[in-house]
């Protein structure tokens, strides 16, 4: 099982956030998330051991077929893909 950390806020639906520890994109990502305090879920993926990120790349591929870094899956359905605070900001006001 991935480890998975949440983040308490406001609920703006169910929000996991594909991260890499090392990115600056993610992190400010991460921050974006933190200041317009909204509830969300993250995993680091390059944190997990091999057969983990294995797993967590292939659900990731479904929604964000190039596998890049960050990935938001918003409610299972909906993504935003990359550093887009507009997007974000549009998206969860």
């Amino acid at each position: 099982m991935a480890n998975v950390k949440h983040v308490d806020g406001k609920d703006n639906g169910k929000i996991l956030l594909y991260a890499l520890s090392t990115c600056v994109w993610c992190k400010k990502t991460k921050k974006l998330l933190d200041d317009l305090g909204i509830s969300y879920d993250y995993i680091y993926v390059d944190l997990e051991d091999s057969d983990e990120r294995k797993l967590l790349e292939e659900e990731i591929e479904k929604h964000n077929p190039s596998l890049s870094f960050p990935t938001i899956i918003i409610d299972e359905d909906d993504c935003i893909i990359g550093y887009k605070p507009k997007d974000i900001k549009e998206r969860f006001k």
